[in-house]
């Protein structure tokens, strides 16, 4: 009696050259849609020109600042939210897919299962860079004035933060592959109090000791505070170094949970 192996079963462990092949094949794949249809893309910065429009200058009628220095504390916390919303919106897109059964037909693919993940989390920093140059001009309008460097390595650490946080979404995503309510709910319980405790839309040091103190656990708390400091040319600032080491770290469980849950996804 013989037994008939899979060409996903038969096929040798991917080298890292093939791996860094198969992720910009999946890349380009999933960046077709968003190519074809942009007004997706526009659809989505509703949201933030909408906080930018309003929020903006309420919160400079309550702090008293000129809305351009308003501006320049709220921007970069507006861009980090894009990110959060962006990326951590990315595991529907899988679980679309799990259940119309265009994933099952993905892993049987001669690609490495490691490919499918990074090369959708890839995916993901092309809108996020996007929308912050489009939010950044647009509140050039009110006299937003960032230092290009400092906002270009802030999106840098943006695009590493969101690489880890879209890992974890498919991750979640495949977790939940047959109860699509559990996704929704997760996923809603932890967005609005890590965006509420990072100081995102209001300072934090007018608020209640407890909160404080939960956000020094809020890694998205580090990635504001780099934001802010980059966007205002502030490198030598402590909050650099330990936004940039949240998305780093971020990044490395994400991918590794990730990874792990691609691999275990049949």
């Amino acid at each position: 009696m013989t037994t008939t192996t899979t060409h996903l079963d038969a096929a040798p462990a991917a080298r890292p050259s093939g791996v860094v092949r198969d992720s910009g094949s999946v890349f380009v794949r999933e960046l077709r849609p968003m190519v074809r249809d942009p007004f997706s893309l526009v659809f989505s910065l509703m949201q933030p020109l909408m906080f930018l429009a309003f929020f903006g200058p309420l919160l400079g009628g309550i702090t008293g600042l000129p809305i351009a220095d308003a501006f320049q504390w709220f921007v970069p916390g507006i861009v980090v939210m894009i990110a959060l919303f962006g990326t951590a919106m990315t595991g529907s897109n899988l679980l679309f897919e799990i259940q119309s059964g265009a994933h099952e037909r993905m892993l049987v693919a001669p690609v490495a299962r490691s490919a499918l993940m990074v090369g959708r989390a890839c995916k993901e920093m092309v809108p996020l860079v996007l929308q912050a140059l489009v939010i950044a001009g647009v509140a050039a309008i009110w006299g937003f004035r960032p230092s290009i460097p400092g906002m270009a390595l802030g999106l840098v650490i943006l695009a590493v933060f969101g690489l880890g946080l879209g890992a974890l979404s498919y991750a979640l995503a495949i977790a939940s592959r047959e109860r699509d309510w559990m996704f929704w709910t997760v996923q809603q319980g932890l967005l609005f109090p890590l965006m509420l405790l990072s100081g995102m839309l209001l300072p934090l040091e007018s608020g209640p000791r407890w909160m404080q103190v939960l956000a020094q656990f809020n890694p998205l708390t580090y990635m504001v505070d780099a934001e802010r400091a980059l966007f205002n040319g502030m490198f030598t600032e402590p909050a650099v170094w330990q936004g940039a080491l949240a998305a780093l770290v971020l990044a490395a469980l994400g991918l590794s949970v990730g990874i792990r849950a691609m691999r275990h996804s049949i």
